[in-house]
């Protein structure tokens, strides 16, 4: 059976470390944390855990610090989690079986993360991330934000789910790095490019946003990475209300790859927002046809696929006047999510029609 070390960065996560790792000590033989310069509780926290507790000073390099955390390891392969992620105890088994089948000719080991978890459970955004790594290998991350593990070798597909339940509010932690790169005229490779114009829309800034993606499009080589760069791009003239141009964008992703259930809902939605609903239909129709796979290394919002194809089908059909297609769609929803706060609002307007309609019976 291999053994397996749990590395950390953390910094100021008391409202949810012990959450995590409550999760997960029981599974692994080690737990190695590096805290980069927390004042609230975490460290206290750390130490029902663990005595494997480091200082780090932070230098703006999330690599840096997830590298000096793996250098801490002993065990023979290494996981890492952030602190506002939890395995769910059927997860947890699979791990613990995966540790007394895995063979030692595995280099690496991938799983799913389940993002943003509704109120049936249900995730609504996935990727699939390079958890576990082989510690002779000596796996290096790689960029000092939205960091990565440079991997080779063997790689094993595993259907373990991390689940990333954040509590704190999404900040401009990362944009302020970029900008401070910016500003030390630092050379941005293509994904420095491509990630520092996702936070730029991610924190409104719409205008440099486009700018700084355009210029990542003129030098990307990675397509599944230029498709969603001109899908953040078309979301960006989506906000500043150019539904038009938006749409130019997003019909330009069809050039680099297939259609995705993201892109086709976006040019939906523009349609619907300008009351244009059988245009709308007809493309959410068209996702509802494709398949469902979590079969990506990028983020994927499930709930595009799903769930809100049928409830802005409910609600453009019911503009239409097509009662019967509208209340299809939204029995759909309920079968997805009936606690949602949309589903039963509808749920009670149907139920208003229908007894509207047995009183003029």
């Amino acid at each position: 059976m291999i053994t397996l070390s749990l590395c950390m960065i953390i910094k100021d996560e008391e409202l949810v470390l012990d959450r995590c790792l409550k999760s997960i000590y029981d599974v692994v033989d080690e737990i190695i944390i590096v805290d980069t310069g927390s004042t609230d509780n975490s460290k206290n926290i750390c130490k029902n855990y663990t005595e494997n507790i480091y200082d780090y000073t932070w230098n703006d390099d999330f690599s840096a610090a997830r590298n000096f955390s793996f250098e801490k390891a002993t065990k023979d392969y290494i996981l890492w989690l952030d602190a506002d992620e939890i395995i769910d105890d059927e997860n947890k088994e699979k791990l613990l079986n995966l540790k007394q089948i895995l063979s030692f000719d595995i280099d690496v080991i991938t799983m799913h993360t389940y993002i943003n978890i509704d109120e049936c459970n249900n995730p609504k955004l996935t990727m699939i991330r390079n958890r576990i790594v082989k510690r002779e290998n000596n796996f290096k991350w790689i960029g000092f934000v939205h960091e990565y593990i440079k991997v080779s070798g063997n790689i094993y597909d595993s259907d373990i789910c991390i689940i990333h339940d954040k509590v704190k509010p999404i900040s401009d932690r990362n944009l302020k790095i970029y900008k401070k790169k910016v500003e030390e005229k630092a050379v941005f490779n293509e994904r420095d490019l491509y990630y520092y114009g996702k936070e730029l829309y991610c924190n409104r800034y719409y205008n440099e946003a486009i700018e700084v993606l355009e210029e990542f499009i003129s030098k990307g080589t990675c397509e599944e990475e230029i498709i969603d760069a001109l899908c953040k791009i078309g979301e960006c003239y989506l906000c500043k209300d150019d539904k038009e141009v938006a749409r130019k964008y997003f019909y330009k992703t069809f050039e680099y790859g297939p259609a995705q259930g993201e892109i086709l809902y976006y040019i939906a939605y523009s349609f619907q927002s300008e009351e244009k609903y059988y245009r709308a239909i007809s493309w959410y129709e068209i996702i509802l046809r494709l398949p469902l796979s979590d079969d990506c290394y990028q983020c994927k919002n499930r709930c595009f696929l799903k769930f809100k194809p049928h409830l802005n089908l409910c609600y453009c059909y019911f503009k239409v006047g097509d009662i019967k297609q509208a209340y299809y769609h939204h029995k759909n929803c309920m079968e997805i999510n009936p606690n949602d706060e949309c589903v039963k609002y509808n749920e009670n307007c149907f139920k208003l029609i229908m007894n509207n309609n047995k009183n003029k019976d």
